[in-house]
């Protein structure tokens, strides 16, 4: 497990630290996409009456952002795929979230060691 972020008054974490710190964080987000991924596709094929390609199409888009590809013509189907793009635009942007969150420790880390050891008037 990759240390935890460093205090500010600490040195900046090694590369190679880092670097293993990233690919953790992208195995969260890839995870929790896998997660949500799941839950539509089983979502669309068994409450909207799609057939396993196409609900993997329709979860796939959604979580994406692009928008659903097939109409959906059950009441079930209907609801769940309202409640599943609120699901699928938290996890998109939770995603972002935990894929940006060390690259931006990293640069303000840095930025503010910078800003230590500047003369102060």
């Amino acid at each position: 497990m990759p240390p935890r972020y460093e205090h500010r008054s600490q040195p900046l974490l090694p590369r190679g630290l880092f670097l293993r710190r990233a690919l953790a964080h992208l195995g969260v987000a890839t995870i929790l996409l896998g997660i949500a991924l799941g839950i539509g596709i089983l979502g669309y094929h068994y409450l909207a009456g799609f057939d396993w390609l196409d609900a993997l199409l329709n979860a796939a888009m959604i979580l994406s952002g692009m928008g659903p590809v097939d109409r959906i013509a059950s009441v079930s189907g209907k609801w769940f795929a309202s409640f599943y793009a609120i699901l699928a635009g938290t996890v998109f942007l939770a995603t972002a979230g935990i894929i940006v969150a060390p690259f931006a420790h990293r640069l303000l880390h840095r930025l503010h060691l910078d800003q230590d050891e500047s003369p102060r008037p």
